[in-house]
């Protein structure tokens, strides 16, 4: 079956970078997606395959069970031969390749968190009944969601190393080239793949280049304050960000063939690693200080209102000003002077007595 190749995507470009990264370096922690029905997000994932090496897509259903998963161990087989025979779950299928996961949030909570442990890991651990196999899992997790269909817990948010968020086609042009292009594949796929395939190839290529490369590229000391500069504006929880961020970019320069790390490569992974993980500071209250609203001739209440109007007409001598004999009219509003009053008697009153029977 021919998949839609990656080159020929459509107004995807923070996607496609982000899939590449993942797929560059695997232990980034895989790629969350959320965006409305009809934005190529499986077909993004799906075309990402092609590029790989192994060309494997292995699509974990929402029923599947953690059994299913992560494999499991033959005990009778054990207990025949002595010796531990494992059945591969989708984990070993996925390894050098891409696990796919439609509406991740629709997924259990634990299986949720075994796969990303796993996609951080680059191993699966299977234990049972005392008997524990391990093997290699280095996948590329690529989970899709729709924010209509529920969310992610916070906990599991974090995890994900990167996050695009895909808003629907903004303009008209773009539409129609989108549409324009899909219907050329449907209509003849061999010849469409043809007419990408050198694209393909160099692509290609270049990832395996980049994977080839990653551990020697290095990260200059301007990078770190950069990133640590970036998480720290962001608000971000713990460190996890800032180590993403650096692995990302460190993908980014080796997908370019550098040797290091530049600041241009931070800036362009910035916003995928800080997406799910941005906090909302509280801008600064402005304070006033004790006895500024009285040097300014104003209450604390009157503080933010802006001064009455000059009376243009008042007489010379200041505004609103009488004759000089006159008493000053009273501020409106303002509460009349206190007077006494004089105490009056209080007339007795009878107590009351209940009526005779």
């Amino acid at each position: 079956m021919q998949h839609f190749p990656f080159t020929a995507l459509q107004g995807q470009q923070p996607l496609q970078t982000a899939l590449l990264l993942a797929a560059i370096d695997p232990l980034l922690g895989g790629v969350l997606i959320e965006g409305p029905r009809g934005t190529a997000k499986s077909t993004s994932a799906r075309s990402l395959a092609a590029l790989l090496p192994s060309g494997r897509f292995v699509n974990l259903p929402l029923g599947a069970t953690e059994e299913q998963l992560v494999g499991s161990l033959d005990l009778e087989a054990a207990l025949k031969h002595s010796a531990v025979q494992f059945r591969a779950g989708l984990l070993a299928q996925a390894h050098q390749g891409i696990l796919y996961v439609d509406e991740v949030n629709l997924l259990a909570d634990g299986l949720v968190d075994l796969l990303l442990d796993v996609s951080a890991s680059g191993i699966n651990r299977v234990e049972r009944d005392g008997v524990s196999h391990e093997h290699a899992a280095r996948i590329t997790l690529v989970g899709t969601m729709n924010p209509e269909e529920g969310q992610l817990r916070p906990q599991l948010l974090d995890r994900f190393g990167l996050f695009v968020r895909l808003d629907n086609v903004p303009d008209v042009a773009q539409r129609k080239a989108i549409v324009k292009t899909r219907m050329a594949f449907d209509a003849d796929p061999a010849a469409f793949m043809v007419q990408h395939e050198a694209a393909q190839n160099a692509l290609a290529w270049q990832v395996v280049a980049a994977r080839d490369s990653l551990a020697a590229v290095a990260w200059p000391d301007a990078v770190h304050d950069q990133v640590a500069q970036l998480c720290q504006d962001a608000g971000v929880e713990g460190v996890r960000a800032d180590l993403v961020m650096l692995r990302a970019a460190r993908a980014h320069a080796a997908l370019a063939g550098r040797a290091a790390v530049t600041l241009a490569d931070v800036d362009a992974v910035a916003e995928l690693a800080l997406a799910h993980r941005r906090t909302q500071a509280a801008p600064p209250r402005e304070q006033t200080l004790p006895g500024e609203a009285a040097r300014n001739d104003e209450t604390p209440g009157e503080a933010a209102q802006a001064p009455a109007p000059k009376n243009t007409d008042a007489p010379e001598g200041g505004e609103g000003a009488g004759p000089a004999n006159d008493p000053p009219a009273p501020d409106w509003g303002a509460m009349p002077p206190p007077q006494s009053t004089a105490i009056q008697p209080v007339k007795a009153l009878r107590p009351f007595l209940p009526k005779k029977a």
